[in-house]
C-alpha cells in the first residue's frame, strides 16, 4: 500500500525538488515526508519509461501485442567483377601458352562459351566460361605464357537481385527495348574481311550470332566472284623496270635470336631428358611383307567404301599387340624407385605423328580388343585431330608401348628412344622393293620392311626382344595368321 501525505506531490526530479524547497525544510525528521519524497522520484522515473515505450510501440487492431517499428529499404545489387582463374587441367601441367582468344573486352559470354585455346606441353585445350557476364579484361596476349591458378580474364557478372520496391511498378510501365544481336568475328576471320564486305550480310551459323571462318569463306565464294577474275593484259599499265648495274651478292647477316621453349618442344625436352637415363640396346631386323602388301591392296577398296584410309600401320599394331600377349614383360614399366615391374593389362599403343605443332604420340587404347578396321578408324580420327591441333590429354596419355614410323620420310634403320616409364619402343622403316632369294634359290622381287626395337636393358634382355621381333615377323609375313588369334 502506498503511503500518501497531505503534502502536495511535486512532479519533478529530486534535484529540482530540492532546489525549490527552503534549506531548513530538507531535514527528514518526519518519516512520512521522506517516504513521499522517494515515491515522487520513483513516479517520475516510471512516467519517463512509459512515455518512451509509447513512442517506440504501437497497438495493432486493439490486440495487446506490441511490435517494434522498423524501416526497411532495398536497392539494386551492383554487378561484381569476378577474376576467372586458369584451373588445373591435370597431368601436372603448371603453365600453358595462349594460342587464340575467342573473345575480346566488351563481349558478352554465357556459361560453357569458348574463351580461348591454350597449348600445354602435352595437348591443346579449349577453355570455356563458368559465368554469365561481360568480359572486362584479358590478362594475356596471344603466345604469352599463363600460369595455372592465376587470373585469365575478368568477367562482370550480371546482377541477379531485385530492384527497389518503390520503383517496381514504374519499371513495369516502361516498354522493354529489344537489344540487337551483334555479330562477332574471330581474329583469324578478320584477316579475311575487307571493307567491301558487310558483316551484317554474312549468315552467321555460330552460337549467339558468332560469325565463323566457314561463314566468311562461304560468303566470299558466293558474292565475291569478281575477286577471282584476272584483269586483262591491256588493262594493266606497264611500268619501266630499272635494272641495277651491279647486284650485291652479300646478303644481310641475320642476328641471333632467343626463342623460349614452349608447347610440345618443352614436353620433348622433359621426356627425352628422362629417357636418356635409361640404358638402351637396339635389335634390328627386316621382314618380307610381300603378302601383306597384297592383302592391304585387296582390302583398301573395302575400307574406302566405309570412309576409312587403310595403311600398313593397323596391321603392324595388331601384330604387335598379339606379340605383346606372348611376351607381356615388354608391355610393362618400372616404378619410380625402380623396385617393381608393373605389368600392364591393356595394350595402349602410341603412334608417333608429325603435326604442324611438332612430333606428337597419340595413343590407341586397348588394341587387343579391336580389329584392324577399328584400329584404322581410330588412327584416322587421331590424325585428323592432330592436323588441327585438337588432340586432348586423353589422346596423348596412358601409353604402354610405342611405334614410330620413320618410313614416311624415307628412313630405314634408326635407334629409337624409349618413352619413360615404358621399357620398349619400335621404329619402322620404309617398305623397299629389293631382290631376294626364294626357297628354290631364285632371285625374286620382295617388299622388305625394316624394324628397329629399342629396349630397357634393366628389364629386358636381347633374347626376349629377338623372340618378340620374330613373333611380329611371322604375323606380318603371313597376315592370314592374324585371323587365327583375333
Amino acid at each position: 500500500m502506498r503511503f500518501r501525505s497531505k503534502t502536495p506531490r511535486f512532479s519533478g526530479s529530486l534535484q529540482t525538488f530540492a532546489h525549490h524547497q527552503p534549506r531548513h525544510s530538507l531535514c527528514f525528521h518526519n518519516t512520512a515526508w521522506a517516504i513521499e519524497l522517494c515515491m515522487a522520484s520513483f513516479d517520475f522515473a516510471i512516467f519517463k519509461h512509459e512515455r518512451r515505450r509509447k513512442n517506440e510501440c504501437h497497438l495493432v487492431s486493439g490486440v495487446n501485442s506490441k511490435f517494434t517499428l522498423r524501416h526497411f529499404h532495398t536497392s539494386g545489387i551492383c554487378n561484381e567483377i569476378v577474376a576467372f582463374k586458369l584451373s588445373d587441367i591435370g597431368e601436372g601441367i603448371r603453365e600453358v601458352v595462349i594460342k587464340e582468344w575467342f573473345v575480346k573486352v566488351g563481349d558478352k559470354v554465357q556459361q560453357f562459351d569458348n574463351i580461348c585455346e591454350v597449348q600445354s606441353d602435352k595437348a591443346a585445350v579449349t577453355i570455356t566460361s563458368r559465368y554469365d557476364g561481360v568480359i572486362t579484361r584479358l590478362y594475356y596476349d596471344v603466345e604469352q605464357t599463363a600460369l595455372v591458378g592465376q587470373p585469365l580474364i575478368d568477367i562482370e557478372v550480371e546482377s541477379s537481385g531485385q530492384e527497389d520496391t518503390s520503383s517496381g511498378s514504374e519499371s513495369d510501365e516502361i516498354p522493354k527495348k529489344e537489344v540487337p544481336i551483334q555479330k562477332t568475328v574471330p581474329q583469324k576471320v578478320k584477316v579475311l574481311t575487307t571493307p567491301a564486305v558487310n558483316l551484317s550480310t554474312i549468315k552467321a551459323t555460330g552460337k549467339n550470332g558468332r560469325v565463323l571462318k566457314e561463314d566468311v569463306l562461304s560468303h566470299l565464294n558466293i558474292t565475291s566472284d569478281e575477286s577471282n577474275t584476272v584483269p586483262a593484259v591491256s588493262a594493266v599499265e606497264s611500268e619501266p623496270v630499272i635494272v641495277p648495274s651491279r647486284i650485291s651478292t652479300i646478303g644481310t647477316i641475320a642476328e641471333d635470336k632467343i626463342v623460349p621453349i614452349t608447347g610440345f618442344t618443352k614436353a620433348m625436352v622433359k621426356s627425352m631428358t628422362e629417357s636418356m637415363k635409361i640404358p638402351h640396346f637396339v635389335f634390328s631386323d627386316e621382314y618380307d611383307v610381300t603378302k601383306l602388301v597384297e592383302v592391304r591392296q585387296m582390302l583398301k577398296s573395302i575400307a574406302e567404301e566405309r570412309g576409312l584410309k587403310l595403311t600398313y600401320m593397323p596391321f603392324i599394331m595388331k601384330a604387335t599387340s598379339l606379340s605383346l600377349h606372348k611376351f607381356p614383360i615388354i608391355n610393362s614399366s618400372l616404378d619410380s624407385k625402380c623396385e617393381n615391374i608393373i605389368y600392364k593389362a591393356n595394350h595402349n599403343i602410341g603412334v608417333a605423328m608429325d603435326t604442324p605443332n611438332g612430333l606428337v604420340v597419340p595413343v590407341v587404347k586397348e588394341v587387343q580388343r579391336k580389329n584392324i578396321m577399328e584400329i584404322a578408324l581410330e588412327l584416322n580420327q587421331l590424325q585428323q585431330r592432330g592436323a588441327k591441333a585438337q588432340l586432348g590429354l586423353s589422346d596423348l596419355t596412358g601409353g604402354t608401348f610405342t611405334l614410330s614410323n620413320i618410313g614416311i620420310v624415307g628412313g630405314t634403320y634408326t635407334k629409337p628412344v624409349i618413352f619413360s616409364p615404358q621399357v620398349s619402343i619400335g621404329a619402322l622403316g620404309k617398305i623397299q622393293i629389293l631382290p631376294r632369294f626364294d626357297s628354290a634359290g631364285n632371285v625374286v622381287k620382295a617388299h622388305i620392311l625394316t624394324a628397329s626395337w629399342a629396349a630397357d636393358h634393366r628389364v629386358l634382355d636381347g633374347v626376349t626382344v629377338a623372340r618378340f621381333s620374330e613373333a611380329v615377323r611371322r604375323y606380318l609375313e603371313n597376315p592370314n595368321t592374324l585371323l587365327l588369334d583375333l
